[in-house]
């Protein structure tokens, strides 16, 4: 098996392969696309969905594309759109498409999550989506507020690849929302977490939690990983509670990865928290877990250890279905590459644009 990986940034969709069959293997750009347009978010096809990518035109608006040929052509299907918003809603914020931030697909659905907060199934291919309108008609969909950005956002979509009917959502800041019956009913699932930004007595309010990234264990889909604006947290039964961990070097940071096949092994980048976002002591590394959080290794060798000031966003790291190749871009276009789960990382480029989101794709 070989591996392709998507790289999604302010300026174009990247694929690179790794390439195994020659006598010099490894990773490689094949191909561009948008070359100039942000794309925010890209879902690789699968054997039942075609390839999609959404792009995040400012003024002209969302778009989305799809491709059937690994990237090869595209033909652009319709974008989100949410219904028009009644004079008498009591909501402060505007019922209006800002970007798409996360997708995810099974059985032949693609789900977007998007800011403001709103959650899109297409059955059609991207043909047409539909507002779920069960989560977003709640009454606490109101008290949810932006992060990083002035709206909140749906920026995971956890589907239990062992019932597809049961997704969790992470939501910025609005906690984490789970269904056991495709998006008809909902419920909160941030118990345990807890939001230091917040005044002592609203700080483990469940509904205004910042989770900046939930990971999902494929193999065990009742293990879930949560990078948090205020730390780390773990869930072994698909959210109903959450258990802090203390991380070396800063608890902080955006982006978290779960292995596809192992519930304890885990990784995350640490930063330095809030105004500066940057790697403590301007020396970037990964910290990775393997027995379910009790302890971590800090991985450096690869990375840069002196005036490196990138910063990873929550979807720019991503691991293989093996479990066994990881890849990190940051907001200063460094792509980073491991073959042995972090050990070790080579970089691939030092000149791409801000990288936005990173995912993989197994080629059989």
């Amino acid at each position: 098996m070989s591996h392709r990986a998507w790289v999604a940034t302010r300026k174009g969709l990247f694929q690179f392969i790794l390439d195994t069959s020659t006598r010099h293997p490894g990773w490689h750009i094949a191909s561009s696309s948008f070359v100039g347009e942000p794309v925010s978010m890209v879902l690789p096809g699968g054997h039942d969905h075609p390839m999609i990518a959404a792009l995040n035109l400012g003024h002209f608006g969302v778009k989305c594309h799809a491709s059937d040929d690994w990237g090869d052509s595209w033909h652009e299907v319709a974008a989100p759109a949410y219904p028009a918003q009644p004079e008498d809603a009591q909501d402060e914020i505007p019922w209006k498409l800002v970007q798409i931030w996360s997708l995810a697909a099974a059985d032949g659905v693609i789900w977007a999550g998007t800011l403001p907060g709103g959650l899109f199934r297409s059955k059609d291919f991207g043909d047409s989506w539909q507002l779920v309108e069960s989560l977003w008609d709640r009454d606490e969909r109101r008290e949810w507020m932006g992060g990083g950005y002035d709206t909140p956002g749906i920026h995971s979509i956890c589907i239990n690849p062992q019932d597809t009917q049961r997704i969790l959502l992470g939501i910025s800041c609005g906690g984490a929302w789970l269904t056991r019956d495709g998006g008809l009913t909902w419920a909160l699932r941030a118990k345990g977490m807890s939001a230091g930004y917040m005044p002592p007595d609203r700080a483990d309010d469940q509904n205004i939690q910042d989770p900046h990234a939930i990971a999902q264990c494929a193999a065990a889909p009742d293990t879930l990983w949560c990078q948090h604006h205020s730390g780390i947290w773990r869930s072994t039964n698909a959210g109903a509670l959450w258990q802090e961990i203390k991380a070396p070097v800063s608890s902080f940071g955006f982006a978290v990865a779960a292995h596809p096949q192992n519930a304890d092994t885990a990784w995350f980048v640490p930063a330095v928290s809030d105004q500066m976002r940057v790697p403590v002591d301007a020396a970037l590394c990964v910290n990775r877990t393997r027995d379910g959080g009790k302890s971590f290794e800090t991985l450096r060798n690869g990375l840069p250890q002196k005036d490196c000031y990138d910063l990873i966003y929550r979807h720019a790291l991503a691991v293989s279905d093996d479990g066994q190749h990881l890849m990190m871009g940051s907001t200063t276009g460094n792509l980073w590459v491991s073959d042995d789960g972090g050990d070790n990382w080579q970089t691939l480029s030092n000149t791409l644009p801000p990288i936005f989101a990173v995912r993989f794709e197994a080629i059989v």
